[in-house]
């Protein structure tokens, strides 16, 4: 089922002519403590207070084999390639994401219906979730480039008319996260103040932004203050352990230089009591494969 609603008032300003701050206005967790699933109390109340919480296994190794063989044989595919929702590296011309997996694998489908994987995002959104966002990233060895510091809610109220801060991400690692093949950088904390950027989104920005943020960047002299009020947290692991971050966090991502490649399936989830409306500061929606507009909840 797909509705549509009239835009509401804009509680998170950007885009404008200034950068601009403003207290988060919603809840964290919106779910109760003893709402059902995987999430216990007390990781709960760590995503409350940092934004972020990881999961040492939330797949087997068998289980990471058999994704891992799905998203080779995914970038392997010329028609995949050829498809616009498969996004290339600037320099090297090589797959850096493929979006909307869940609908072009069945293997990916199941996933995000996995109560392991979906139970979870009811817990923090404290409702039926609907996906907004999925893809594959991956990142060889030998200088697939990173991701600039941003806040995703940032880009998905400007550019896809998320009202509310009620989205949650997990991406799950399908090869080892060491601390040095590119991996997810997020200051804990960081997800209670909205930072709007400055500076006008293009029409169809979505077609550079995938490949390099720009528009929805944070200054430099926020980013230093940033991070020296709640510092920089590095996120390692094996293949099948899983990061959750709420949609606020500021994070990133550097260059993958080694001869490791670091790959995942990334999900995002939004509440169905949070669908998307028009953008708020963009002259037109991004495609459907970056922000669904099919808000059928996941059974």
């Amino acid at each position: 089922m797909t509705t549509l609603t009239t835009t509401p008032t804009d509680l998170y300003p950007s885009r404008g002519a200034t950068e601009v701050r403003v207290p988060r206005k919603d809840p964290v967790v919106w779910g109760s403590p003893d709402t059902p699933g995987p999430i216990q109390a007390a990781e709960l109340e760590g995503f409350e207070r940092d934004g972020f919480l990881t999961v040492d296994q939330i797949i087997t190794p068998a289980e990471v084999q058999v994704y891992r063989r799905e998203l080779d044989r995914l970038v392997g595919d010329p028609a995949i390639r050829a498809d616009e929702r498969s996004i290339v590296e600037p320099q090297s011309g090589e797959i850096r994401s493929v979006f909307e997996v869940h609908r072009l694998s069945e293997l990916f489908a199941n996933l995000v219906h996995d109560e392991r994987v979906v139970g979870r995002a009811r817990q923090i959104l404290g409702s039926d979730v609907y996906v907004h966002q999925s893809r594959i990233n991956v990142k060889p060895g030998f200088g697939a480039s990173g991701f600039y510091w941003h806040s995703d809610f940032e880009t998905w109220h400007a550019e896809d008319g998320l009202p509310n801060m009620r989205t949650v991400s997990v991406s799950i690692a399908l090869t080892e996260n060491y601390d040095t093949n590119g991996g997810l950088m997020i200051m804990p904390g960081s997800h209670r103040t909205y930072l709007g950027c400055a500076g006008a989104t293009p029409k169809d920005n979505y077609k550079k932004s995938l490949q390099m943020q720009d528009a929805g960047t944070p200054s430099d002299e926020a980013l230093t203050e940033m991070a020296s009020e709640h510092g920089i947290r590095l996120f390692t692991g094996a293949a099948g352990s899983a990061t959750w971050f709420d949609c606020n966090c500021m994070h990133g991502s550097g260059d993958n230089i080694t001869p490791f490649p670091r790959s995942n399936v990334f999900i995002v989830f939004n509440s169905v009591e949070n669908t998307a409306v028009e953008p708020f500061a963009a002259p037109v929606r991004r495609p459907e494969f970056i922000g669904a507009r099919d808000f059928t909840p996941v059974r």
